[in-house]
């Protein structure tokens, strides 16, 4: 997201291409993580999620008006994947209701995209709204896997 306000169109690449493979990587480890868990539909979102992060970080380097085509498929991939990923009841109900919101603003940006309207990947209102919603549904999807993952405390457990 920090490439969304960089000053310079040099610093915006390198921002959006770090944090793309980042995602990329992430998405791919929850993938596997919660299909292992038996979460199937929930690993197929984050392996969407892996795709579409994918496409748009192959336009991360492009200036903008070019990068709009790799942006609206990967929009559409997000808005998809966080509608596979906050269908399931994995998350809490708010979490999951801020990957609706975020999926909803993504699905009408890449369908604005398709349609022909002229928007870039820092256009206001969309996509430039949608990603504080989505940096939300991130904030919940690590809080939830932080407070599920925590060791347990062994005096409650009866081990040592």
């Amino acid at each position: 997201m920090a490439g969304t306000f960089a000053s310079s169109a040099a610093l915006r690449g390198v921002a959006w291409g770090i944090d793309g493979v980042a995602l990329v990587m992430a998405a791919t480890l929850l993938a596997a993580l919660f299909f292992r868990r038996g979460q199937d539909v929930v690993a197929a979102g984050f392996l969407v999620f892996a795709v579409g992060e994918g496409v748009i970080l192959s336009g991360a380097a492009m200036d903008l008006p070019a990068s709009v085509p790799s942006f609206g498929a990967g929009s559409s991939l997000w808005a998809m994947a966080l509608a596979l990923i906050s269908s399931q009841r994995v998350f809490p109900i708010f979490v999951r209701l801020l990957g609706f919101v975020a999926a909803t603003l993504f699905a009408v940006t890449a369908g604005q995209i398709f349609a022909g309207t002229q928007i870039t990947p820092i256009s206001r209102p969309l996509p430039f709204f949608a990603y504080p919603v989505f940096v939300a549904t991130f904030v919940g999807w690590i809080l939830t896997l932080l407070k599920s993952d925590a060791p347990q405390n062994p005096e409650r457990s009866g081990t040592e």
